[in-house]
């Protein structure tokens, strides 16, 4: 199935486009939008002709005639859409070793992103056009294992076979988490011969392999062990292996993302995947950043030329509110990839020479007197686990006869005494504590009920139940029905209960309840689609949802979570996907509010102070992992910038190391 955005133009007559093309240059000044509007409704092959015409009729370069007549950012694409693929890589890659300095986003991009056809193709079209050998002149301008593997991608020689042998999957699983993860130093050689030659089909099942042998994705293996341009290089491999048209949606994004935009990126992608998988690019791009590439053009460019990359992503996805088979794979093997099971670790482990009553004495002699030591402090409650905390705090009050809560807060203050005493609560005080401060007062923080309600297991409910019991002397229930209405009323007081099933999946009774989420048409009012969510959502086991969200895509080629948001609104889409998110892959679900409580102006401290302190013992090493693999940035690095002093030191000694 084609899947580019630009086709063949019906009754195309190369002639006809030369003189059009032609008239629009002529005279004093260009017909710019004439050009554009011609040049991206005509295929390659077509643009091609175009030129050979051109030249027939008028004896003259119709590319040097555009260079000519335009200027800037929408020359550049304009003139990269004129040359053949593989050129237009041969210029590309001429463009990025010549001169000073190297362009190795450029490389690694091109690189590792093509096919051996389309590599073969490069590498013929760069000795023609630069009579230069491409291998020998990349050799010339890069280095140490970076080189190497280009030089591997340079042959074209990856294995085409699509029948898979079993026992060389798990094999070279074994070999690369030898090389890396088991090994005093990193075997590279190993990593390049893998990735380097083996088919696509072969690796994706040696990255899900990998995944249940080392308890992690290869990508974080990677950046563990590897580094530099080597290994953004082999990042980039496995990314294209997973998906191509997710790795490029990802480098879209990025070229226009934040403070100013990477045009010759922008351009580069949206000229050469046209063609290709333009469909598939918009697709996941829609899904994974939840607003359409077509958008994000239009609010990231100007003039011509943001006309003309609109034309190539050829359609608004926002408008047309649509999901496709590629963005549903992506959302598959994400399924996938969340149901092999990883060992959840936290940061916070139990001090080993633990001494209640010496910690109490250091803590004792850190607020005695002028000044407090909050160094001290937290050097203290920051290396305990929260069981050795509450026996500090039974060691504090036999020792002085005092209060340690007490004191901490008189001597502590603003941010730094939240985190603190939050620490010092027992994890089911300090969730009761949290949905108390949500429903108090005027106004409610949903969202603090949401996060909480939908992560926490049945255990944790029932032990929140019972502090919010013990402190505040009303039942939790009465408290979030007497707050919320409606929908969400009750998948907050379903949830409060505790009282999900914990057993594996069914596969037969999976296959029946995602035929009930997938049922927009009945029409009877006490089985509306709210209630059949959570029916399904709030009271089957995290194993067996995992299954039906499979069940979910394999029958509607939509992802759940997109449905969700689609035919819901507010709290109760919310909360609903909060849900997904959580049986999908909970330390991802924190990783995404934490950068979210620190990216832009200012930080939402309440939510990053909440999760630091509530998963610190469960699984926050998991979350960092999800962090950089999500953000390209560790968390520890995320609240070294944004946020400062004490509350820095003690969220930083959390986070537990930089990754």
């Amino acid at each position: 199935v084609y899947r580019g955005s630009v086709k063949d133009f019906q009754g195309f007559d190369a002639n006809q486009d030369a003189e059009a093309l032609y008239n629009a240059m002529k005279g004093f000044g260009s017909d710019k939008e004439a050009i554009l509007d011609l040049i991206t409704s005509r295929s390659n092959k077509q643009r091609v002709e175009i030129c050979q015409a051109y030249k027939a009729l008028y004896g003259k370069d119709l590319i040097a005639d555009l260079k000519y007549e335009l200027t800037g950012k929408f020359e550049r694409l304009i003139v990269s859409l004129m040359r053949p693929p593989a050129y237009g890589d041969a210029k590309e890659i001429k463009d990025a070793i010549s001169g000073v300095g190297t362009d190795e986003k450029c490389l690694i991009e091109i690189l590792a992103s093509r096919t051996n056809q389309e590599i073969h193709d490069l590498v013929a079209a760069y000795k023609d056009a630069y009579e230069r050998d491409l291998e020998a002149d990349i050799v010339g301008d890069t280095s140490g294992h970076f080189k190497k593997m280009l030089v591997v991608l340079l042959q074209g020689a990856r294995e085409e076979d699509d029948v898979v042998s079993e026992d060389l999957v798990e094999q070279d699983a074994k070999d690369l988490l030898e090389a890396g993860e088991l090994k005093w130093g990193t075997d590279e050689a190993q990593f390049i011969y893998i990735l380097g030659r083996r088919s696509r089909q072969h690796l994706r099942l040696v990255f899900d392999e990998y995944m249940k042998i080392a308890g992690k994705p290869i990508e974080r293996s990677i950046r563990g062990e590897l580094s530099g341009d080597f290994e953004k290089l082999m990042l980039a491999v496995v990314k294209c292996i997973r998906s191509t048209a997710e790795y490029f949606a990802e480098r879209l994004y990025k070229a226009m993302k934040g403070l100013g935009t990477r045009d010759n990126t922008l351009i580069r992608i949206m000229v050469s995947r046209s063609e290709i998988d333009m469909l598939d690019i918009r697709e996941v791009f829609r899904t994974k950043y939840e607003k359409s590439l077509y958008n994000m053009i239009k609010e990231d460019t100007s003039g011509e030329y943001k006309k003309a990359l609109l034309k190539l992503c050829g359609g608004d996805d926002d408008a047309a509110g649509e999901f496709f088979p590629e963005a549903a794979q992506v959302a598959y093997r994400m399924w996938e990839l969340s149901a092999v099971k990883v060992e959840l670790r936290g940061t916070v482990q139990p001090a080993g020479d633990f001494n209640d009553d010496g910690d109490a004495q250091v803590l004792r002699k850190a607020m005695k007197g002028l000044g407090t030591d909050e160094g001290a402090i937290i050097e203290v409650l920051t290396k305990r686990s929260n069981a050795q905390r509450q026996q500090i705090l039974k060691a504090y009050k036999a020792h002085y006869g005092r209060d340690l809560m007490a004191d901490l807060k008189s001597e502590l203050s603003g941010s730094l005494a939240k985190l603190i005493l939050g620490l010092m609560l027992t994890p089911a005080q300090y969730d009761a504590k949290q949905l108390r401060k949500a429903v108090e007062g005027a106004g409610t923080d949903e969202s603090i009920l949401i996060e909480i309600m939908a992560t926490r297991n049945n255990q944790e409910i029932k032990a929140i139940n019972e502090a919010y019991q013990e402190a505040y002397h009303k039942s939790l229930e009465d408290d979030l029905s007497s707050d919320t209405s409606g929908h969400f009323k009750r998948i907050l007081v379903s949830l409060a209960l505790g009282n999900r099933d914990e057993g594996p999946e069914n596969a037969t009774q999976a296959h029946e309840d995602a035929k009930k989420l997938a049922d927009v048409s009945s029409n009877d009012s006490s089985d509306s689609l709210e209630t059949r969510f959570l029916s399904i959502l709030c009271t089957r086991s995290y194993p067996h949802l995992r299954r039906v969200f499979q069940e979910f895509i394999k029958m509607t080629n939509h992802d759940v979570e997109h449905a969700i948001k689609k035919r819901m609104s507010g709290d109760v889409r919310d909360a609903f996907v909060a849900i997904v998110r959580s049986v999908k892959n909970k330390p991802a679900f924190f990783a995404d509010k934490l950068y979210k409580s620190m990216k832009g102006a200012g930080t939402d401290e309440r939510t990053l102070t909440r999760i630091m302190i509530s998963r610190s013992e469960i699984d926050l090493f998991n979350i960092r992992g999800e962090f950089i693999d999500l953000f390209d940035k560790s968390l520890h690095h995320m609240i070294e910038k944004d946020t400062s002093g004490d509350y820095r030191k003690a969220l930083l000694a959390l986070c537990g190391g930089e990754d």
